[in-house]
C-alpha cells in the first residue's frame, strides 16, 4: 500500500528519491520520509501530509545531499498519519534507518521483549521494531543481521535499510509485498514499484519471496533469507515514460479514461491471428479446456465486478460453470478444488495480498491457475501456471479504469476461445463475436468524444447522500463497478442492486428525489428493467437511464437518458461503463475532491 524509493550512485540521491515518491504517491500519501548519508551520518526529514510538505521541509532534496538514500510515502496501517509515525524509522543511536511496506504481525510480541531490553519506542508502528530488532542482532555483517530478524518477523514486508557502518550500501528485502532492483549507468535503485523507476532505467530485477539484496556502487548481489548467495537475471520494463506521466490531463484517472480505447486494442489485437484467437501461450491445451468442469474467478474490487461479467460471459458462451469469489473470502472458507478446475485470479497490479494468497491456496490445493494481470514479473504473474496480460500500461489513478476494461477483454476473448473449442458455439458466432471486439476500442474512442452531457449531468449528484445503481444480467455487474466508482472518489454512499431484488427491501428507501442510475442495455430482459425503474419512479425517484438507441422510449419514464452504442450485449459492458466512470470523475471533480488520491485508497493493496 506505501511506496518505497532508494538510490545509491554518483548523483544527489535525495531529488532523485523524491522524484521517484513522487510516482508512487498513489500508492501512499498520509505521510513522507526520506534518509541519507552525508558523508558522516544517516540524516532524516519527514512530515505528515502529502509528499509536499516534505519537499518543502526539505528544499527539494537540496537540504540533504549526499549519494545514498532511501524514502517512503505511507498508507497508515499501525498509528495515525503523523511525523512520528512516518518512515523511515531509525534506533536510538541513529545508525540503523529502514522503511517498510506490508504488515508486521507478531510486532506487539516483539515489541514487548525489545522494551524489557531497554529499547525505546518512538512512534506507534510495527516498522520500528524492525529498526531496534536489527540492532539486537547486528554484528558487523548486515545480511547476517537481516536474515535473524526475517526469521523471527511474521507477516509480509519490503524492506530498504541503511547501516551506518556501511555508508555506500542500501539493503532491500521482501515477502509478500513488491520490490524492484533497478539499475543504470548513474546508479542503482530500490522501488516498490516500476513508474518510481522508468524516468532512469528500464533494466530491473524482480526480488522473489524471502530474497535479500545488496546494491553498492561495485555490485548488486542477492541472498535467499537462509544467506545462500543467489543468481539472478535483470529484465527490461517495455513501459514507456510518458505512459506513467499525466500528459496535459487535470487527472491521471482522466488520462486513463482516455486511453482507454489504445489499451483495448493493445489487449484485444495481439490475441488475434487473422479470424481466430490465438492462447497458446497460456499453455492451455485444446484438451484440457474441454476436461473443464467448473471456473472459479477469484479477485477484490473492481477486478471482481470484472469477474462477474466474466461469470455471465463464460457461462453463456462455453457452458462451463463458473463461480465468482472474493479472494479475501476465498482465502479463509475452505474451497473445493475439483479435478479439471480452473481458477482464474485478476489483479491488476499482480501484488494484491488476498489475490495472491487465495492464488497459493488453489494451486496448493491441485487447482490449475490462470492469472489475469497488467504487471509483467508481478508476484501473481510469477506463481500462476498461466499469465493473460492486459496490456493496460502504467495505471497511476487509484480508481482503475482502463485495467478494469482491459479485464473485461481478456474474459471476452477467454469465453469465444473456450466456446469455440468446447463446440458450444460455432464459427459463424465466433465471427460476430471477433467482429464486435474489433470494433470495441472506436465505439469507446465515440463515447469520450462527447463528456459534455456527462459533465452537465454530473452536476445533479454534487449535494446527494445516496445514490443506487441498478440493473440486470450484465448490466447489474456494470452498476457494480459504476456504483464503486462513484462511492470511492465523490465520498458519496453508493449501492449497487439487481434490479429485480429493490422490491425484497431496498425499495423502501426510495423517496422523493432520491438518484437511481438504471442500466439497462440488455435487450431480452429490457422490459423486466423497465418495470424495475417505473417502480422506483413511482416513488418518486429520480432516475438517470443508460440504454441503446433502439430504446428510445426510456425517454418517456426515466428523467435523463444517456445512450451508449450497440455491440454483442455479452460486451455490452465494455460501453456502459465508460459513461459511468466519466460520471463519477465530474461528480468528484465537482465536490472539489482529489480524484487521483480518494482518502483512506491506495493504488496496490498489499496487506491484508
Amino acid at each position: 500500500m506505501c511506496g518505497i524509493a532508494g538510490y545509491i550512485g554518483n548523483q544527489q540521491a535525495a531529488p532523485i528519491v523524491l522524484d521517484g515518491l513522487s510516482r508512487l504517491e498513489y500508492r501512499g500519501y498520509d505521510s513522507a520520509g526520506i534518509a541519507v548519508f552525508d558523508g558522516e551520518r544517516i540524516r532524516m526529514a519527514k512530515a505528515a501530509g502529502r509528499l509536499s510538505v516534505l519537499e518543502k521541509l526539505t528544499d527539494s532534496g537540496r537540504a540533504l545531499p549526499g549519494f545514498c538514500g532511501i524514502g517512503h510515502t505511507r498508507w497508515a496501517t499501525h498509528g495515525c498519519p503523523s511525523d512520528e509515525n512516518a518512515h523511515p524509522h531509525m534506533n536510538q543511536e541513529n545508525t540503523i534507518a529502514v522503511v517498510h511496506n506490508g504488515i508486521i504481525e507478531n510486532y506487539r510480541k516483539l515489541r514487548a521483549k525489545l522494551e524489557k531490553k531497554g529499547y525505546v519506542f518512538s512512534s506507534e508502528t510495527d516498522t520500528e521494531v524492525l529498526a531496534h530488532m536489527l540492532t539486537e542482532y547486528y554484528r558487523g555483517d548486515p545480511v547476517e543481521a537481516i536474515e535473524k530478524v526475517l526469521h523471527r518477523v511474521e507477516g509480509s514486508y519490503a524492506l530498504g535499510i541503511m547501516f551506518l557502518d556501511h555508508p555506500h550500501h542500501i539493503y532491500a528485502a521482501r515477502r509478500d509485498s513488491p520490490l524492484i532492483v533497478g539499475v543504470c549507468g548513474e546508479g542503482k535503485f530500490i522501488a516498490s514499484d516500476v513508474p518510481a523507476l522508468l524516468e532512469h532505467t528500464r533494466t530491473v530485477y524482480y526480488m522473489e519471496n524471502e530474497e535479500i539484496a545488496t546494491l553498492s556502487d561495485e555490485h548488486i548481489r542477492f541472498y535467499s533469507i537462509d544467506g545462500e548467495l543467489l543468481s539472478k537475471e535483470p529484465v527490461t520494463v517495455e513501459w514507456d515514460v510518458s505512459a506513467a506521466q499525466k500528459d496535459g490531463y487535470a487527472h491521471f484517472m482522466l488520462k486513463e479514461i482516455y486511453e482507454q480505447p489504445k489499451a483495448l486494442r493493445d489487449t484485444i489485437f495481439p490475441r488475434l491471428k487473422g479470424d481466430r484467437i490465438d492462447l497458446e501461450d497460456l499453455g492451455l491445451s485444446e484438451e484440457e479446456i474441454r476436461r473443464l468442469s467448473r471456473i472459479t474467478i477469484v479477485a477484490c474490487g473492481s477486478a471482481w465486478h470484472a469477474g462477474v461479467t466474466g461469470k455471465y460471459v463464460l457461462e453463456e458462451l462455453a457452458r462451463i460453470p463458473v463461480e465468482t469469489d472474493l479472494a479475501s473470502e476465498y482465502r479463509y472458507r475452505n474451497p473445493i478444488c475439483e479435478p479439471d478446475s480452473l481458477v482464474i485470479v485478476v489483479s491488476q497490479s499482480g501484488e494484491t495480498a488476498d489475490s495472491l494468497a487465495a492464488l497459493r491456496d488453489a494451486k496448493a490445493r491441485g487447482s490449475r491457475v490462470l492469472a489475469i494481470v497488467n504487471v509483467v514479473g508481478s508476484s501473481i504473474a510469477r506463481e500462476a501456471d498461466s499469465v493473460f496480460y492486459t496490456n493496460a500500461g502504467p495505471e497511476i489513478s487509484v480508481a482503475t479504469t482502463k485495467a478494469y476494461s482491459c479485464q473485461l477483454a481478456a474474459f471476452y476473448l477467454l469465453a469465444a476461445k473456450f466456446a469455440l473449442v468446447r463446440g458450444t458455439i460455432d464459427e459463424a458466432r465466433a465471427k460476430e463475436l471477433l467482429s464486435s471486439l474489433k470494433k470495441l476500442p472506436d465505439q469507446v474512442q465515440e463515447l469520450l468524444s462527447a463528456p459534455d452531457e456527462l459533465s452537465f449531468l454530473a452536476n445533479r449528484y454534487l449535494a446527494a447522500d445516496h445514490v443506487f445503481f441498478m440493473g440486470r444480467g450484465i448490466d447489474y455487474a456494470v452498476s457494480l463497478e459504476g456504483s464503486l466508482k462513484l462511492k470511492e472518489i465523490s465520498y458519496i454512499h453508493s449501492e449497487a442492486y439487481a434490479a429485480g431484488e429493490l422490491k425484497h427491501g431496498t425499495i423502501s428507501l426510495m423517496e422523493e428525489g432520491t438518484p437511481v442510475i438504471a442500466v439497462a442495455t440488455s435487450d431480452r430482459i429490457y422490459p423486466k428493467t423497465l418495470s424495475n425503474i417505473v417502480e422506483v419512479k413511482t416513488r418518486g425517484a429520480s432516475v438517470l437511464a443508460l440504454t441503446t438507441p433502439d430504446h428510445r422510449d426510456l425517454s418517456q419514464v426515466a428523467d435523463h437518458v444517456l445512450f451508449v452504442p450497440k455491440t454483442d450485449p455479452l460486451f455490452m459492458g465494455s460501453l456502459s461503463i465508460v459513461s459511468l466512470q466519466l460520471l463519477a470523475y465530474y461528480v468528484s471533480l465537482g465536490r472539489g475532491l482529489d480524484v487521483d488520491k480518494p482518502r483512506n485508497l491506495a493504488k496496490s493493496v498489499t496487506v491484508e
